[in-house]
């Protein structure tokens, strides 16, 4: 039998960063297919990443061969004007914030990277570590610098790292986390690590919209972010160990396999929904021996 075709997935690849890069593997290990990077106008999917305004700009008109690219799971960075919906399909929304400021109402939500344990393979020790995840405009903050250096528990986690998989792995391991990257957020979120939002001031403009986004998907309390500089009082207040919102993970986690498009699977189907939400399927390395490799994310 002749080898499937990837998928043509847009994921945003201008900057190295482990949340977009993890859109391809996702999708490969659901769809049981090699993933390709296509250009908007060309891509059948969106997947991981506030790519709202990209979809909107590259679809304001129809494709002249009249195709509409799949939403599943992707969400807003800021409002757009939802007139581009027509030229696209709505599986899945990343959260209630996205479907409201489109004018949508759906039953569930889920950013695809809430899927990265079943990507992963494996289920990492947890060390008596505390990782700190900055977005990757803040690695180089003098304060994150000052905080890292003042408590030898606390670990960088780099998420410009070229595998994004081995950052998985490193939140994953973690007893705790501060995050201003989302998904540094989402993936410890994932793995049940209890984690602290950091203050994404600075990383773009809008840039909390897509954390209450992601937040009220999951059902979770989002306070207001800490700074850098108060990590250490947080540290000596104590921190809790469990994560309240478990439930809406499992939910989203849920809503994201049943929402995949069906014929976007391996065979139209063959890749079975109970085996991924049971946790298994394409693990890392079938992903990549489906036809995704980390060398395709070259800038």
């Amino acid at each position: 039998m002749a080898a499937e075709a990837p998928i043509k997935l847009f994921w945003y690849r201008k900057e190295p960063n482990f949340g977009d890069a993890l859109s391809p593997l996702v999708v490969a290990h659901l769809a049981g297919r090699p993933v390709a990077w296509a250009h908007r106008g060309e891509c059948e999917l969106y997947a991981a990443g506030s790519l709202m305004t990209m979809i909107a700009n590259a679809h304001a008109e129809p494709r002249h061969d009249g195709s509409r690219p799949v939403i599943w799971g992707s969400g807003m960075m800021a409002p757009v004007s939802s007139g581009f919906l027509a030229n696209v399909r709505l599986a899945l929304l990343r959260g209630p914030i996205t479907a409201t400021l489109l004018g949508q109402r759906a039953e569930g939500y889920g950013d695809p990277g809430l899927l990265a344990p079943e990507v992963l393979g494996e289920a990492p020790q947890r060390q008596d570590r505390i990782g700190v995840v900055p977005h990757l405009s803040k690695r180089g903050d003098p304060a994150l610098v000052a905080a890292l250096a003042d408590d030898p528990r606390l670990v960088l986690i780099d998420v410009t790292a070229e595998d994004p998989l081995n950052v998985v792995r490193q939140i994953a391991s973690c007893a705790y986390v501060f995050a201003s990257s989302l998904h540094g957020m989402i993936v410890a979120d994932a793995f049940g690590v209890p984690n602290t939002w950091l203050d994404p001031s600075g990383n773009h403009g809008a840039a909390a919209l897509k954390f209450y986004d992601y937040a009220a998907s999951v059902g979770r309390a989002l306070p207001a972010p800490l700074s850098v500089d108060e990590i250490g009082a947080a540290i000596r207040a104590g921190l809790p160990e469990t994560i309240g919102h478990a439930a809406g993970v499992s939910a989203c986690r849920q809503a994201l396999v049943e929402a995949f498009p069906a014929e976007l699977r391996a065979g139209q189907g063959a890749f079975a929904a109970t085996r991924a939400t049971d946790g298994f399927g394409l693990r890392a390395e079938e992903a990549r021996a489906s036809g995704y490799e980390m060398k395709g994310l070259a800038r």
